[in-house]
């Protein structure tokens, strides 16, 4: 049962989508934040307005802090420190617009006047936005019960190992890159509407969401409120990025005011307000060292990251920057020895958090960038090196040094299609055009094997529900932003009950299920899974009943293609005949262990640039990718897509950038913040090398993030091989025209 194009388009084409600012609530109010306007600074007094609603750190005191993701010990097993995060700020603030004050009234216009009028007097302290000043002797505290301002300290691998096989390498090549700090700035601003039933003690809660699994444990945790005591609504997402799973202090907030005021609150925020307060993504300096032997086999692995995790810890943040990267640090190589140091540095700045790749990308940036610079040092041809050093198909699944293993892949073959795909033998010729014509050519090809799926839970459950009409109604946790879900469970359903359904994604008022959500490129394997998996939990429950209603015994019913049969004979009933009379008889919770499969793929980039004005054009982008069994191209390929133009946005523009002195955000618009345009990918062509996954029952592997994680080493790649006929063998992101050009005038001197 095949869909043409996707059930999500015409309720959303047509306007009829619904999300967070277009839920109103009958007798609702408004809401607006006073935010911080310093970085850092103790708070005096507040006045509050006189006649006004205004809720401030006093009214939020009692709230607490979620534990943090992350349970493994730290260097010296020591264990993460996790800051004490206000939902409204007490006694001092600590980055640039932390939530300060909740005003509250009929009008989004009275709010914000009412907030306008709040006096706050402040006394200003140190300021420290950079992470290794942060750790530097003497930096300015953020928080007394944290030394240092190192809120972890994690490491993995042979520490010992990796330093003998380094000084015995024939050669080590070093490298340290910036990942610079972005912000997500999805289409949809952060917005919220609560509402509160004193008489049941409920709240319902309507916020983007990626899953409900991950926000109501956060908000049970922070309000000590039972979290089946929360309903959370989230119909249509605009855009999740990672950025979309946090219980966010703007909600806690509204959620108290809602309870205390006893109507509903509502608060839309600005763009400025998204890109001041979500939790941003990346933010961390990258150090590598890879060691060679004579023969050009890579021999040790050594990485130190520094990660600016800003005023407090996101949930997910300190996952993603630490266990997330170790699970794949060695990329897509054959490298025995590895050691890797990841330390959390706290700042005055918005706290960062998972954001698409959530670690990936880093990891696939600093290696890939490392094979290069090993290349050009060593004389050996950068293809090449990397074909000597790939893990070969044969040696799936493959344990790496730190005791991950890659289910299943083959990284030459994806190397080899790439190179044939882009045309890469013939580039010298190309090159040699540009240069006629005054530009610098530039190719880069990128390897990359990423995580994906997994989870806090052990299982992933799904539930299927039918009515009088026999149509299915499918629940599971996850929360789409744009990935398809609507069309794709659904008929993954309807391919084995034959049955139309409709899904109910992290429905409030659905079973109760266990399991998370739309993070870590892991909804088809973990939702899709647990659907299959139900549906055929459902077949087999039906065969009792349908043998029932055809009087035989059940060994003598066969089910094929949506039909119950009697062996040998035409006797049959269809599985909806059968589900329009035994209806809630055939409602199925199943699940499937949470899976976690490995994803690859090898990336092409090949630019040219302008000298004298150090304009990059992208003139052709080839991806060859491993997403294991693929259920419908179409998706697939928009995943891709997606996910390299965020990469691209990155490479060449997206920079968050605070004023080191005061703590001022100067990138709050978009005026300042530069976001990738339509054309800035022109010439894209995208090629399968599936090897199916065993991990799952649908054999599928992540796809969301894939295009992320390929796309900053490729294009990085093929920036800095243009360059180097100049001399310029290094240069951090973003790649924007000025920063190129600055880097030209400078090497010519």
């Amino acid at each position: 049962m095949k869909f043409a194009g996707r059930r999500e388009d015409d309720r959303l084409l047509t306007g009829k989508g619904r999300y967070t600012a277009d839920w109103n609530l009958p007798g609702q109010l408004y809401g607006c934040f006073l935010r911080a306007d310093r970085a850092h600074a103790e708070i005096v007094s507040i006045r509050k307005p006189d006649g006004g609603v205004v809720f401030t750190g006093e009214d939020t005191k009692d709230c607490k802090t979620p534990p943090a993701m992350v349970k493994a010990p730290g260097r010296g097993g020591a264990p993460i420190k996790v800051p004490h995060r206000d939902i409204l700020a007490r006694g001092r603030v600590r980055y640039v617009g932390q939530e300060v004050a909740l005003a509250v009234a009929d009008s989004p216009q009275k709010a914000q006047d009412l907030a306008e009028q709040i006096e706050v007097e402040y006394r200003e302290l140190p300021v420290v936005v950079d992470a290794e000043d942060a750790l530097a002797p003497g930096a300015p505290l953020l928080h007394e019960g944290i030394p240092g301002n190192l809120a972890f300290d994690f490491e993995y691998g042979n520490e010992v190992l990796t330093a003998e096989a380094l000084a015995a390498a024939a050669h080590v090549t070093r490298l340290t890159l910036d990942s610079t700090r972005v912000s997500g700035t999805p289409m949809e601003p952060k917005a919220c509407a609560a509402a509160y039933d004193a008489a049941t003690q409920t709240f319902d809660v309507y916020a983007s969401s990626q899953g409900k699994g991950m926000m109501l444990p956060n908000f049970a945790a922070i309000l000590g409120v039972p979290a089946e005591k929360i309903r959370l609504h989230a119909l249509d997402v605009g855009g999740g990025f990672g950025i979309r799973s946090d219980a966010y202090p703007e909600y806690c907030a509204l959620m108290i005011a809602a309870r205390k005021l006893g109507r509903p609150v509502k608060w839309v925020g600005s763009r400025f307000e998204t890109i001041v307060s979500d939790y941003h993504g990346r933010g961390a300096k990258l150090m590598g060292e890879l060691g060679l032997d004579r023969d050009g086999k890579f021999v040790a692995l050594r990485v130190n990251w520094i990660v600016n995790a800003g005023a407090c810890l996101s949930q997910p943040g300190p996952l993603i920057n630490t266990i997330n990267p170790s699970t794949h640090a060695i990329n897509a190589y054959r490298i025995p020895a590895l050691y890797g140091r990841h330390r959390l540095a706290l700042t005055n700045t918005t706290s960062t958090t998972a954001y698409r790749g959530a670690g990936r990308p880093n990891v696939s940036y600093l290696v890939e960038r490392l094979v290069d610079e090993a290349a050009r040092e060593t004389g050996v041809d950068r293809v090449e090196l990397r074909r000597r050093n790939l893990i070969p198909r044969e040696a799936f699944p493959y344990k790496t040094p730190t005791g991950s293993t890659y289910d299943s892949g083959d990284p030459p073959g994806e190397l080899e299609e790439a190179i044939r795909f882009s045309e890469w033998n013939s580039f010298a010729e190309r090159k040699k055009a540009s240069s006629l014509r005054g530009k610098l050519r530039g190719i880069g090809v990128s390897m990359f094997i990423e995580p994906s799926g997994g989870g806090a839970s052990p299982k992933e459950e799904a539930a299927i529900k039918f009515g009088a009409s026999g149509e299915a109604e499918l629940h599971v946790l996850s929360g789409a932003s744009g990935q398809g879900h609507e069309t794709m469970f659904p008929e993954i359903v309807a391919q084995i009950l034959g049955i139309p359904s409709v899904l109910k994604a992290s429905d409030p008022d659905g079973p109760p299920l266990v399991g998370g959500g739309t993070v870590g490129s892991r909804s088809m394997m973990s939702h899709g899974g647990a659907l299959f998996a139900t549906a055929k939990a459902v077949v087999k429950k039906g065969l009792e009943l349908a043998a029932k209603d055809l009087e035989v015994s059940p060994a003598d019913v066969e089910f094929h293609e949506g039909k119950y049969r009697v062996k040998g004979t035409d006797l049959s009933v269809t599985f909806q005949e059968l589900a329009r009379r035994h209806t809630s008889q055939l409602d199925t919770k199943d699940s499937i262990p949470t899976p976690v499969a490995f994803p690859g793929g090898a990336h092409v980039a090949e630019v040219e640039i302008d000298p004298e004005t150090g304009e990059v054009d992208l003139l052709r982008y080839v991806g060859v990718d491993d997403c294991g069994r693929i259920l419908n191209h179409a998706l697939v390929d928009g995943q891709l897509h997606g996910g390299i133009v965020q990469g691209l946005g990155q490479v060449f523009g997206e920079h968050v950038v605070y004023d080191a002195q005061t703590g001022q955000l100067l990138t709050g618009t978009f005026m300042d913040y530069v976001m990738p345009r339509s054309e800035i990918l022109k010439r894209v062509e995208l090629h399968d090398h599936s090897v199916p996954s065993p991990s799952n029952p649908l054999g599928v592997k992540g796809a969301g993030e894939a295009g992320t994680t390929g796309a900053l080493p490729a294009v990085a790649n093929a920036v800095i091989d243009a360059l180097r006929p100049l001399g310029i063998h290094h240069l951090d992101f973003p790649y924007s025209s000025h920063r190129i050009w600055q880097a030209i005038a400078k090497a010519r001197g």
